[in-house]
């Protein structure tokens, strides 16, 4: 995008450049931030998938507290992505 004079330009103009510029940018953030949860999913996903690395006859309460914590953690999130619970309208 090329910049305009602000000695040449009218105000309207420059407001509109800035308002896109913004808009651009807030895009480019949002994009950015989409795609890091995205890889964290991944990864979660993942070690989800091969049971939190715990095996079997590794299991006990220990883990049960860590998958615990986990998940109220992600409830957290869930909870307050889709409005329910305490952000519960």
């Amino acid at each position: 995008m090329t910049r305009l004079n602000p000695q040449t330009t009218p105000r309207h103009q420059l407001r509109a450049e800035k308002t896109a510029r913004n808009k651009e940018a807030a895009l480019n953030a949002f994009i950015g931030k989409k795609a890091e949860i995205d890889a964290m999913l991944t990864r979660l996903q993942a070690l989800s998938d091969d049971h939190f690395n715990c095996h079997p006859d590794e299991a006990g309460w220990a883990m049960v507290g860590t998958l615990e914590h986990y998940a109220s953690l992600l409830k957290r999130i869930t909870d307050s992505a889709f409005g329910e619970s305490e952000h519960a309208e």
